[in-house]
């Protein structure tokens, strides 16, 4: 049955994104079966994209979740894709009570003996969940339950995701194709991750534990006896949306130190702890009246090892620094950037990114310009994103929006450079400068002594001309192999004419038409090899129309 259902759900998927898949087609080939490509305007992007996201809407909530994710990899989608996903907010109307009170019920027991009140309407509604309000001894407490029959629904699009892949993969790169592999593992992972309310108590309460001193961030503990994998029963702390600035504006909140200790919250659960919330929209933050932050919605959450940390830190050191050669080696640490990357080039992309965004003074600029700049570099050269590391830097751009929607003067750079010479980190940095360089120093003197009998032996070679020099002609674009198969070509298309020629006048007509068949597929491909390259219907589940009513409310 669960293999029938996801050969139905494929049928559906399929003929939902048929149309981008001809549109994709077409553009290798303008006409499918000949022609040259199509040249892709960034305009056509953004409406592709566009149409891309009603169909995730249309398919539901694995479908909404998979964009979520694409949005945060800039090296499987174009720059474009990324920026009109990044609005997929995890909003959808809630599931009809009565559906998720049987599952309610099934875990926690009787709604009204276990609650001593229960609002049956809930206050906001998810892709997996729905989130309601009731009270536990008198207490405020938020519910948070799993909508009814989505693990059916996500295990069948699951299926359908990895029977999709193969064929998928037939169209785009070798290192694209490793990458969509590896966001298939990443999502499966995910999604079913954050169907695991168990999980995600856990989270929520290491990262709480980690913010027990810390007055100015409040995470709402939870009620163990009330939550299972389906059911999370949390304290109810209310308070104003963070992007609502009217309203902290009126209540008198200094929105500059929201926005330095939402800064410094992330970059301690990145940086220090190793385990951060990992879903930081609007959405998901409040302020309270007193400036303290309040974290809401830890299924999605993540783990940077130390590695990543010490990376991490060296990335903002540089920045600080706008020691180009510094961020460049970082990125090729992390692996955002590829080895075989053209370092001058990209050299220059990071001094545009600063120089675009910073202004008079040296440090205002902003850490999110300058990795959407990498970003849309990544996507011209394809890499592989380690999974925790994508969503750190997601995370990181998100934050610094967030921040800039508070302050439009706020200085993510500055804050960050604060806060890692407050923690000790710069200077640990400055310190294995020194140590590296006391090294550099200790293998250049070691090579000034290995150096020159290796040219005395070089030279002697010279003398008693013994010497020999291998070059290997480096050819990335193919160009020896598209003029090699233009000889081919050419070789082919003139013998084959003189064949029919000849073949026509000893009026041998049957053997002239098949070399003369011969001579115009050999003139097509030659032509074409000198043509300048060039860059069922689903009832929709949800709509961007019921999504904007939905954040009207």
């Amino acid at each position: 049955m669960a293999v029938l259902r996801a050969y139905r759900r494929f049928a559906v998927v399929l003929w939902q994104f048929l149309p981008l898949i001809v549109a994709y087609l077409r553009d290798r080939r303008k006409y499918l079966l000949f022609g040259g490509r199509r040249r892709v305007s960034s305009e056509m992007r953004v409406r592709r994209a566009q149409r891309l996201l009603d169909s995730l809407l249309t398919l539901g909530p694995t479908f909404i979740k998979l964009g979520q994710l694409l949005s945060t990899r800039p090296d499987i989608l174009p720059p474009e894709y990324v920026d009109v996903l990044e609005g997929l907010q995890d909003q959808v109307p809630p599931a009809d009570w009565e559906a998720a009170r049987e599952v309610l019920e099934a875990d926690v027991g009787d709604v009204n003996e276990a609650f001593d009140e229960f609002d049956a309407d809930a206050i906001s509604g998810a892709s997996l969940g729905q989130v309601y309000t009731a009270e536990i001894d008198g207490d405020p407490v938020a519910v948070k339950v799993r909508r009814p029959g989505i693990e059916a629904l996500v295990e069948a699009d699951l299926r359908v995701i990895r029977w999709a892949l193969p064929l998928v993969e037939r169209f785009v790169g070798q290192a694209r194709a490793f990458s969509l592999d590896n966001l298939a593992d990443e999502f499966a992972k995910t999604i079913r991750e954050e169907m695991d309310y168990g999980r995600e108590a856990e989270m929520l309460a290491e990262i709480r534990g980690n913010f027990a001193e810390n007055d100015r961030i409040a995470i709402p503990r939870v009620y163990d006896d009330y939550s299972t994998e389906r059911v999370l029963t949390m304290a109810y702390v209310p308070g104003t949306k963070i992007s609502n600035v009217e309203e902290l504006d009126r209540r008198g909140v200094d929105r500059h130190a929201v926005a330095e200790t939402l800064e410094r919250a992330y970059l301690q659960m990145i940086i220090e702890d190793g385990v951060f919330h990992a879903d930081p929209h609007p959405g998901n933050l409040a302020v309270q009246d007193d400036g303290t932050i309040v974290f809401y919605d830890f299924g999605m959450s993540g783990r940077a090892d130390e590695f990543v940390q010490r990376k991490i830190v060296d990335f903002y050191i540089a920045v600080a620094n706008q020691d180009i050669e510094a961020i460049l080696d970082t990125l090729i640490e992390l692996g955002t950037l590829s080895p075989d990357a053209d370092r001058a080039t990209m050299a220059e992309v990071m001094e545009l990114a600063i120089r675009d965004a910073r202004g008079e003074s040296i440090e205002t600029y902003r850490v999110q310009q300058i990795v959407g700049k990498v970003e849309d570099t990544i996507y011209d050269f394809p890499l592989r994103l380690p999974a925790n590391l994508a969503l750190v830097l997601r995370v990181a751009t998100v934050v610094e929006g967030v921040c800039v929607t508070l302050d439009p003067d706020f200085d993510f750079v500055s804050v960050a450079t604060d806060y890692l010479g407050e923690t000790g980190y710069r200077e640990e940095g400055a310190r294995q400068f020194v140590e590296e360089t006391g090294e550099e120093f200790a293998r250049a003197a070691q090579s000034a002594v290995r150096v020159p009998p290796k040219l005395e032996r070089a030279l002697d070679r010279i003398d008693r001309d013994d010497l020999y020099v291998r070059a290997d002609i480096e050819d990335s674009n193919d160009v020896i192999d598209r003029l090699g198969k233009r000889i081919v070509l050419g070789l082919l298309l003139a013998v084959s004419v003189l064949s029919t020629s000849y073949l026509y006048a000893d009026a041998h007509l049957r053997a002239a038409a098949v070399t003369a068949g011969l001579a115009a597929v050999s003139a097509f491909y030659l032509y074409r090899s000198f043509r300048k390259r060039k860059r069922l219907q689903a009832t929709p589940q949800f709509t961007r129309q019921n999504l904007r009513e939905r954040r009207n409310k």
